[in-house]
């Protein structure tokens, strides 16, 4: 039946072509097109973008492009297999490296006194916690296994009282000519730094907290410079 009806309409479409010369081009095609929806029960699609054969061609682009995207943003001490793995920066660009980072030690009226009047037990409280911070800057890698090991050109940790909220504040910077970002550093003095003010005063309190340890500032490197908004 589709065969016979097809060569019906085949010869009549052959003489519209040629007894409505006089005819433009739209107007043919339009006849062809009633022709077609006689025939086959609908008419051709008018163009090629509304056809839906082009729809899954842009779901894939999109898919695509989600994936990049994803690819872009993924761990990088995650191998492909999902095992953990120590980042290969050999490709990298020397630069210079500074990372800041800070954390707070809450003492409580109590023991915050005794630090700022130099009377706790084991010694000077601030001073050694800044030798604590500095040196577990310097034994980073040792400390979290994926990192490198750096060669550091400069460490400073700070120790501040503030007599309004019995706290300690401390502040961290590491800085290094390298490949790699030195932030690990930064956050792993204070940290010790941190843990260093609890080790001394432990004895007169078992509250005191250490809290917000965090980056605040780097500088260097592929993702360039960066600080947190205050």
């Amino acid at each position: 039946m589709f065969l016979r009806l097809s060569a019906l309409m085949l010869p009549k479409s052959r003489r519209l072509f040629c007894s409505n010369r006089s005819h433009d081009l739209a107007s043919t095609i339009a006849e062809l097109n009633k022709e077609m929806e006689f025939v086959f029960g609908e008419a051709p699609p008018t163009s090629l973008t509304g056809s839906s054969e082009s729809q899954p061609v842009s779901q894939d682009s999109e898919s695509l492009s989600i994936e990049n995207t994803k690819t872009e943003t993924k761990l990088t001490h995650v191998s492909v297999k999902g095992d953990a793995q120590m980042v290969d920066v050999s490709h990298k660009d020397i630069s210079k490296r500074v990372a800041i980072a800070s954390c707070k030690v809450i003492l409580g009226k109590k023991v915050y006194d005794l630090v700022s009047a130099n009377q706790v037990a084991k010694g000077d409280v601030l001073s050694v916690a800044k030798i604590a911070g500095i040196t577990g800057a310097k034994q980073t890698s040792n400390l979290i296994p994926l990192c490198h090991n750096i060669d550091l050109t400069h460490v400073r940790v700070d120790l501040r009282l503030n007599p309004d909220n019995y706290y300690v504040e401390i502040e961290g910077e590491a800085a290094s000519t390298g490949k790699t970002g030195v932030e690990m550093e930064a956050m792993t003095a204070v940290t010790l730094a941190g843990l260093t003010v609890y080790d001394m005063c432990k004895a007169a309190s078992k509250d005191i907290q250490i809290t917000d340890v965090r980056l605040e500032h780097k500088i260097g490197g592929k993702s360039g410079n960066w600080s947190r908004e205050k």
